[in-house]
């Protein structure tokens, strides 16, 4: 149940930092979500280096994993060299 929860937590933190960070993924939409996930075990794990502990909960979980997705699409996207549209 716990990894249950932390899949629907990631993609909606995917679809989260989706909307703060511009431009395309290399996945698209589908890719973006994938982030989302592995954000939320980044985010998780840099709350728990840096705290001590990583929040619990919905919204605290939620805004862990969105931390961490919102910093691995800009690293992402910074290494593919998509580059925002206006």
């Amino acid at each position: 149940m716990h990894i249950i929860f932390w899949i629907v937590v990631g993609i909606i933190a995917g679809a989260l930092a989706k909307a703060v960070v511009r431009g395309e993924g290399p996945g698209g939409l589908i890719g973006d979500l994938i982030v989302g996930l592995v954000g939320a075990l980044i985010g998780g794990f840099i709350f728990d280096a840096l705290l001590g502990h990583s929040y619990s909960g919905w919204i605290g979980s939620t805004l862990v994993a969105f931390v961490g997705a919102v910093i691995l699409l800009f690293i992402v996207r910074a290494i593919t060299g998509r580059r925002t549209t206006v």
